[in-house]
């Protein structure tokens, strides 16, 4: 599943690595994406929509798949060949897994995504029943969900949208019961598009994120704690806080706060 906005050319690219049926979701494309998918990959389903939802493209992509399992990859990235059947085959043989994580190179040297190395270093506790480092977190571009889990905790929301959008997601899952694994045997090839929007810009848009994330789901002491990271983290952080002040009253009619063990974790990460 591909959720992409404004990316033609890197999708007409990575489309032909793609070793299972694809949908694309358009997030109201200017760029003539629809047209040019369609005529180049007709084997692709194209699902157009009239504005731009963020990640939430990736939720309508699930429920238009009707799989049991999803992969999500952007438009400039894609599963290492066989690797997508190997996550679910692992999938399958981990019924409490919802959400695998997969190992991520980077570019044409195939460089290790440091994110990866956090994933597998994860300070969480290794649980018996999954197939690697217990996680709540993951990156987007790169996971294999069970749509049973993901469709149970409602997908990624119309709140938090991108970027950071996965971390509610994440917890949403832990709270349900669900696992989350790092499986560093299963790869995606990330090539950074050209067509992105400028760091300070994505920084400030992920402590948005992290701050309305926060006032969704943390009890108010550890929401007191994010918003002080956020104010110290300069100018991405507060133009992060700006960025989320419309989107409060949202974000506090789905506020549910998290079990404890969750936030147990969650501060682990955080120390």
């Amino acid at each position: 599943m591909v959720a992409s906005r404004n990316r033609r050319d890197d999708l007409l690219a990575s489309l032909p690595r793609h070793e299972a049926p694809v949908v694309l979701v358009d997030n109201a494309s200017t760029d003539d994406t629809v047209a040019a998918v369609r005529a180049a990959h007709p084997e692709v389903t194209v699902v157009p929509l009239d504005r731009n939802t963020g990640a939430v493209a990736r939720t309508l992509g699930v429920a238009r798949a009707g799989t049991p399992f999803v992969a999500f990859t952007d438009d400039d990235s894609w599963w290492a060949p066989g690797d997508l059947a190997r996550g679910v085959e692992i999938m399958r043989a981990h019924p409490r897994l919802g959400l695998l994580a997969a190992r991520i190179l980077v570019g044409p040297a195939e460089e290790l995504d440091p994110v990866c190395t956090e994933m597998a270093d994860s300070p969480l506790a290794s649980e018996p029943d999954l197939p690697g480092p217990s996680l709540l977190g993951f990156v987007a571009c790169a996971a294999l969900v069970r749509t049973e889990a993901f469709t149970a905790v409602g997908g990624f929301d119309r709140v938090v949208r991108f970027p950071g959008e996965e971390e509610r997601l994440a917890l949403d899952l832990a709270a349900a019961g669900w696992g989350l694994a790092y499986v560093d045997e299963v790869t995606v090839h990330h090539h950074p598009s050209t067509h992105r929007e400028p760091s300070t810009t994505r920084q400030a848009g992920i402590w948005r994120s992290r701050v309305l994330t926060a006032l969704m789901r943390y009890p108010l002491r550890d929401v007191a704690g994010q918003l002080v990271r956020s104010a110290r983290a300069g100018r991405p952080g507060w133009r992060g806080l700006a960025g989320a002040v419309p989107r409060v009253p949202a974000a506090l009619r789905n506020r549910r706060v998290l079990p404890q063990h969750v936030m147990a974790g969650v501060r682990e990460l955080a120390s």
